[in-house]
């Protein structure tokens, strides 16, 4: 694992160094994060987020028994954000709910999660709106009207688009294939392009709702 791991702090720099060389002809301040499907931890699922450093600042370890709520926590294990999923009796399709803080029966949170959520996330219902290219619509705390964001794209393929209330782009996964000492991370890595000012805790959130959504 430390091998596997170490390979990926190199292909996070590399990606970071090809991917800010075409962007800084637009814009500079752009940034990226390398984002690995996969737990640190053995035995656990979740995620490793790494810099264009290669310092860790994300990790997500999803344990048997919690499979209805995921901690994302900083490099240190510091809770930052709990994504809770939502199933209503009548409702077709799931909803989330992002609050601030971590829940404190995790072995490594610190901070109680927030009785209210800053974010409300749901799948774009496809039987109703077909045509569109929704993939989710994204509301402040708990209302469903007047969406800020939207998601469009495909994250099957690591390929979607987070788009604010103006339509402009806001943040972007992209796909991004690599084998390095002999391990293919096909999918299993992408990349996390982010636009100034837009809270990378927050972006990772919405990731970890699109994979519950899609995978």
């Amino acid at each position: 694992m430390k091998m596997i791991f170490s390979s990926f702090k190199s292909l996070s720099r590399s990606v970071h160094q090809e991917h800010e060389e075409a962007e800084t002809k637009t814009d500079g301040t752009i940034s990226s994060l390398t984002v690995w499907r996969k737990s640190l931890i053995l035995s656990c699922k979740g995620f490793t987020v790494i810099n264009s450093n290669g310092d860790l600042i994300y990790r997500v370890d999803s344990y048997a028994g919690r499979p209805e709520e995921l901690l994302l926590m900083d490099g240190l294990g510091k809770s930052v954000l709990t994504v809770r999923r939502r199933k209503k009796l009548g409702v077709l399709l799931d909803s989330w709910f992002v609050y601030e803080g971590g829940d404190t029966g995790h072995c490594c949170a610190t901070n109680q999660v927030s009785s209210n959520p800053t974010w409300h996330v749901t799948k774009h219902n496809n039987l109703l709106k077909p045509n569109q290219k929704a993939l989710a619509h994204v509301f402040r705390g708990r209302s469903e009207r007047g969406h800020c964001y939207v998601i469009e794209g495909s994250y099957t393929h690591r390929s979607c688009k987070i788009l604010d209330g103006s339509r402009k782009e806001v943040a972007e996964i992209k796909r991004k294939e690599a084998s390095i000492n002999g391990v293919s991370f096909g999918l299993e890595v992408f990349l996390l392009v982010l636009e100034p000012c837009f809270d990378p805790g927050f972006a990772m959130a919405l990731v970890l709702i699109l994979d519950q959504m899609f995978s």
